[in-house]
């Protein structure tokens, strides 16, 4: 037994980190921002939505209680996988796109953690498309390997140079 293994036992092990439920904090950030939009661009007040955003904000609640990514879910601007549909989808990322300086008066911390989040997932889908495209351009690299062995002249043997 070694002297790691001796360290290993001594020191507390560490329980697998379990993924945090998002879904509570997105929807009460999704709420807060559809009331700002709604107050500022369709004349409501007290964050009190008219009947076209009430119906978007019904489809979207909806929607993210039945996300198939579960708690861990990344948030709904950055998804890669919308399932509200595609003219939804493009109404609530315009509605969060221009909600996001308003949110950022008049709820400061929420709007920085939303934005922190949205870095996290970018980051996220940055090192994924990275790590796609070294695959990719190693299986390139082996199929052209491979070609350049195929194409190439098969060498004689002694025996038919003597000939």
């Amino acid at each position: 037994m070694g002297i790691l293994d001796k360290i290993k036992k001594i020191l507390p092990k560490r329980k697998p980190q379990e993924p945090q439920n998002n879904v509570p904090k997105e929807k009460e950030n999704i709420r807060k921002t559809f009331g700002l939009y709604c107050n500022a661009n369709h004349g409501t007040t007290d964050n009190k939505l008219c009947p076209k955003c009430t119906a978007l904000l019904t489809t979207t609640m909806i929607k993210i209680q039945r996300c198939p990514y579960g708690i861990a879910k990344p948030i709904c601007d950055a998804c890669e996988t919308p399932c509200f549909g595609e003219v939804p989808t493009k109404e609530f990322r315009q509605i969060m796109k221009s909600g996001q300086k308003k949110m950022l008066l008049s709820h400061p911390l929420m709007a920085v953690r939303h934005k922190l989040a949205s870095l996290g997932a970018d980051y996220a889908k940055m090192q994924r498309d990275k790590k796609s495209t070294e695959k990719q351009k190693a299986q390139e690299e082996k199929v052209k390997s491979k070609l350049a062995n195929a194409t190439r002249s098969p060498k004689k043997s002694k025996k038919n140079k003597k000939k």
